[in-house]
């Protein structure tokens, strides 16, 4: 019984372990408690500011995709009016960009999915999200942790909000081929995600 114990403590300490130091976005700017990344569209330029003192673990993994340039041209894929723009998973080709390990779920960080702020995509698991993100285009309280988990705002924009307006009114339509629903007509491609230098 003991052994099995250890073996039992063992692999869900490893687990945490890798869900938690699954990046190395830490060591990006590591005394910033708010960097600030600019998302460059065919529309303009998106500023927004990271809380890494509320969600330092999907600060960290964010950063660590954008340094990588993993999030450079690739598209909005999914679009639905008064409520999320949704990125950073698929290239021009619709192909998966590579994932790294999930990350720790910190939604009940006390940030809401309010209007024009950045949080997590993921799958029904709560602790399942990698490299997708999504831009609240409204007050999305169903998002937010309640009696199960929610999902993890980590940040907000700070100028180019009519950007995402602008986005957040694409014809959308159902993806030939793959059955998607709510993807543009035209592809909306995220040309490059920049972290700024410190002030």
């Amino acid at each position: 019984m003991k052994i099995k114990a250890t073996i039992f403590i063992g692999f869900y300490f490893t687990l945490f372990s890798n869900l938690v130091l699954a990046n190395n976005g830490e060591k990006i700017q590591p005394d910033n408690l708010f960097p600030r990344v600019s998302f460059e569209t065919p529309v303009g330029k998106i500023l927004v500011e990271l809380d890494r003192s509320r969600a330092p673990i999907t600060v960290n993994n964010f950063l660590t995709y954008a340094a990588s340039g993993a999030y450079d041209g690739t598209i909005f894929h999914r679009v639905v009016a008064d409520f999320v723009i949704q990125g950073g998973g698929y290239d021009v080709s619709y192909q998966p960009r590579e994932q790294k390990a999930p990350i720790f779920n910190e939604s009940g960080n006390g940030l809401k999915n309010e209007l024009h702020t950045i949080a997590m995509a993921r799958e029904n698991p709560p602790h399942s999200a990698t490299n997708q993100f999504y831009f609240n285009m409204a007050d999305n309280e169903s998002l937010d942790p309640g009696k199960g988990w929610g999902y993890t705002v980590f940040g907000v924009v700070v100028e180019g909000s009519e950007i995402l307006d602008l986005i957040g009114k694409a014809q959308t339509h159902v993806k030939p081929g793959l059955g998607w629903e709510d993807v543009p007509v035209r592809p909306i491609v995220l040309k490059k995600v920049t972290i700024l230098a410190e002030e």
